[in-house]
Order: C-alpha cells, then structure tokens, then sequence
C-alpha cells in the first residue's frame, strides 16, 4: 500500500511541468511549441536565458528526489525505490496536467538517482559536464551518463543497482530520437537553434 502511495505521489510531482510554468511566469513561449519542442532546461535556456533555466532545472531535479528519498526514509526496498523513481520520470515524460506532452525526464532521473549518495551524484554531474562541454551534445551526455550510471551505482551502492537500471532505461528510450540525430550528425550543439521538434 504504501509503494503504491509512494508511486502514485511520484508521478503527480512528475506531472507538474516546471518548464511550461516559468516560461508562463517569464513570459516567455510555451516550450513545447518553440525551440526544440522540448519542456526541459536545455530548451528555456535557449529560450529565455540562465536565470529561469536554473530554476526549471532545479525543481526537475526534486521531482524526483523528494519521492525517492521519502520512500528511502520509510523503509522501501530497492525494487519498490525503482518503481517510484520511474514514476516520477513517467510523470515528468508524460504529464497528466499538460495533456502528456512532457521533457526527456533527465534532470528527474538524476534527481532520482541522487539520494544514492554524494559520490554518486558527483559521479554522475562530471560524467555529464565532461561528455557535453566535449562534445557540445547535451542529450549525448545524457546518454553518456545513464550508459554509466548503472556502473557507478555498483561500484558505491551495489544494492541499488537494479534500480538505476531501470530508470536509465526509461531516460534512454525517450532519447531514442536523439540517438539517431546523432548517428546521423543532425543532432544541435550546445547554444545553436534546433529546427524542429523531437
């Protein structure tokens, strides 16, 4: 019972789109009709700058942290921990209060896959910062970094390694469209305009 509480809580946070309502707050376009279509960080940045793209990032991040460590604190497995998770990424990929159209769910994950511990999480931030400011790719950090993360997660917390798989899976999924941009080199670098929707 309290699994499912847990998991239908994760997914109502999820569902609360933080991109679409700063961009309201900022007046700026809605982003999920300009730039890359895409309700995250990466597109309010391009849309509106750093200031509101920190804060859409930031709140991204507790979406998926708040359920997963109050789940953490309570005494869930490992298993019902990854359930949760994974709800608040579905939430955040498919938002029941802005008709389903939702972001690629990264920022969530990792949020998710934080309360893991602090060598985790630095693990994953300079995976990803090393990959993008390389490449200049953001999704193919993203990538990157969920290929990876199942490794560190064993190497710091074995227990929960079967848990970061499955939300690496999901955020790996939902850039299924970027894996192929990049393999065909169409996927934009980090500060160009992309041309259309994912």
């Amino acid at each position: 019972m309290l699994t499912g509480v847990f998991i239908l809580c994760a997914y109502l946070l999820g569902s609360i789109s933080s991109a679409v309502l700063v961009c309201r707050l900022w007046g700026l376009p809605d982003p999920r009709e300009h730039g890359s279509h895409n309700p995250g960080a990466t597109n309010v940045l391009r849309l509106g700058g750093k200031l509101p793209a920190i804060l859409v990032l930031l709140f991204d991040i507790l979406k998926g942290t708040i359920p997963v460590w109050g789940g953490y604190f309570l005494g869930l497995d490992p298993l019902a921990l990854a359930l949760v998770g994974a709800a608040a990424c579905l939430g955040h990929i498919y938002p029941l209060f802005f008709a389903f159209k939702g972001g690629k769910g990264v920022a969530t994950a990792f949020g998710a896959m934080a309360p893991i511990g602090w060598d985790m999480t630095g693990a994953l931030v300079v995976t990803w910062l090393l990959v993008a400011l390389v490449t200049r790719y953001s999704s193919l950090g993203a990538i990157v970094t969920c290929i990876v993360a199942p490794l560190y997660t064993y190497l710091f917390k074995a227990q929960y390694t079967g848990s970061v798989v499955l939300v690496s899976l999901l955020i790996l999924w939902r850039h299924r469209a970027n894996i192929v941009r990049l393999w065909r080199g169409t996927e934009p670098k980090l500060g160009q305009k992309k041309r259309r929707a994912d």
